[in-house]
């Protein structure tokens, strides 16, 4: 099933309730981009999984996270059960073969995948404030340190750079302020608090080099299948803004080193973003723009971008306006806002006179899903209730000991593995401090006898001296000196503890009146 122009989804069923005709995704729209959808265990993973294998088959490279560790299956050859035979049979996918795919397996943390790292100038002070979680006049501040990198000539490589670089401009507030606009140390402050916080949550993991190279994820084997890049995401689910943030700034470099191709006859790149919400959650506007600015104009680029969240209200309509493949599983509608949708994802389907849309959403099996694809012309096809076909690949995940050894044959297997720390923002910043530090030390050294001869120590007895092990001819010639230097009579001693110790002007008034006793 399907062909050199199309991936084969699975089989609808006709009104005789009998799944017989081929619902197919042609490769030439597929960078139109597309959603999957569905509830919890209704057969959103196995839909990823058979697109992800027709895309490789076909020679077009993919991306997707592994959100609960499951995904990482497609690396090994199916098994032969009874459920997935009698599938394949009834979508009559003939002949079924299984068979392993090209894996690359990816990690933020290093651990179950070769390193994923980025820059912070990569990253970008948008991003990265929405990384942080930054406030409007925090994200100025940010803006700020960039802008005075980029004139000064420094690097910001790590998280150690944006610090270090933060602490300078604290430093030289007044001085920046007057350029660009207030630089409050409190912003700085605020900042440099968001900044432990997520080196905490693996962020020192992220920021660094080597960074991840966009052509590493677009590769292709020797015999034209494409690589499936497997984003391990069950610990980096654990901080979701990180998660988001890093694939949309995936996305974005994919937009900016991308050359534009128009409509290829196959997408250079298909990009799966699992628990898409988690984008959109609590994002302001300025982003969500540049996520649908990004989605809208990367089909130029060849890349098809490919939602997969339980909810379709989970997208935003102005980025779901955008989706032109549809795949739908089960939704369950037990409350208004589960029942408002059901209504909205059937709304976005082409009608089919044959059933309600709507209701077919609340009773679709596992395995099941409405299926709607751009045909000719990109118009979209009549939704269509669709039985989708079994993989080819292993369902469920693999050992560790098979991970690491498809790690070590892997194409970039130790090119991410060391990272590299080179002369960026610390450094250059801490030279300075050292080099002034020395500037000062030598013009103090070079300063004239008598300039120094104007300032004095004060001596102390040699009691402390000895206490302190510092006792010298200097420190005994002081203390004799001071010893034969007059004593206090008791008198005097008395009046001058009096004085001290009475700080009102009462007090003030007694002492003057004992001193103009004692001068008569």
């Amino acid at each position: 099933m399907g062909g050199d122009d199309s991936l084969f989804l699975g089989a609808s069923r006709t009104p005789d309730d009998a799944y017989q005709r081929p619902e197919e995704l042609l490769y030439k729209y597929a960078n139109r981009h597309g959603l999957v959808t569905g509830a919890t265990g209704t057969g959103k993973t196995v839909s990823l999984q058979v697109l992800a294998e027709g895309f490789s088959k076909a020679g077009v490279p993919v991306f997707c996270a592994d959100i609960k560790g499951d995904l990482s299956g497609i690396s090994m050859a199916g098994e032969a059960k009874d459920f997935l035979l009698k599938r394949a049979e009834a979508v009559r996918l003939d002949p079924y073969e299984f068979e392993q795919f090209p894996v690359i397996f990816w990690d933020l943390f290093g651990e179950q995948g070769h390193p994923v790292r980025t820059t912070i100038t990569q990253m970008g002070p948008l991003l990265l404030s929405r990384l942080m979680n930054l406030s409007d006049a925090q994200e100025g501040v940010l803006n700020i340190a960039f802008r005075i990198a980029d004139e000064e000539g420094m690097l910001l490589l790590n998280m150690k750079d944006l610090q270090a670089m933060l602490v300078n401009l604290a430093e030289r507030a007044d001085e920046i302020s007057a350029r660009y606009g207030n630089v409050s140390k409190q912003s700085v402050g605020a900042i440099q608090r968001s900044l432990l916080v997520l080196e905490q949550q693996g962020g020192d993991h992220f920021f660094g080099e080597p960074s991840l190279h966009i052509k590493d994820i677009m590769r292709t084997t020797k015999d034209g299948r494409g690589a499936i890049n497997v984003l391990a995401a069950d610990k980096l689910m654990m901080n979701p803004r990180l998660y988001a943030t890093f694939l949309l700034w995936l996305l974005s470099e994919l937009f900016e080193v991308l050359p534009e191709i128009g409509d290829p006859e196959r997408p250079k790149l298909v990009f799966f973003f699992d628990e898409a919400h988690l984008l959109f959650d609590e994002a302001p506007k300025i982003l969500i723009d540049r996520v649908e600015q990004v989605v809208r104009l990367i089909r130029s680029k060849g890349v098809g971008v490919y939602f997969v969240t339980q909810n379709p209200l989970d997208v935003p309509e102005t980025v779901l306006a955008q989706l032109g493949n549809r795949v739908q599983h089960a939704l369950r509608a037990y409350t208004p806002p589960e029942q408002k949708a059901v209504k909205t994802a059937a709304d976005t389907f082409r009608p089919n006179p044959d059933f309600d849309c709507a209701d077919a959403i609340t009773q679709l099996g596992v395995g099941e899903a409405l299926v709607s694809t751009l045909e000719e012309k990109g118009v979209p096809s009549m939704v269509q209730r669709t039985l989708i076909r079994p993989p080819s690949s292993r369902l469920g995940a693999i050992t560790e000991a098979e991970r690491q050894e498809i790690m070590k044959i892997s194409p970039v297997a130790g090119r991410y593995d060391e990272a590299v720390d080179r002369e960026s923002a610390f450094e250059i910043l801490r030279k300075r401090t050292e080099d002034a530090a020395q500037a000062h030390q030598e013009a103090t050294q070079e300063q004239p006898a008598g300039e120094r001869s104007r300032w004095t120590l004060p001596d102390f007895d040699e009691d402390y001296e000895k206490r302190m092990g510092r006792t010298t001819s200097r420190s005994r010639t002081t203390s004799s000196r001071s010893r034969s230097s007059g004593r206090q009579s008791v008198t005097e001693a008395t009046i001058k503890s009096v004085a001290r110790s009475m700080g009102t002007s009462l007090g003030r008034a007694i002492v003057r009146g004992i001193l103009g006793s004692l001068k008569r």
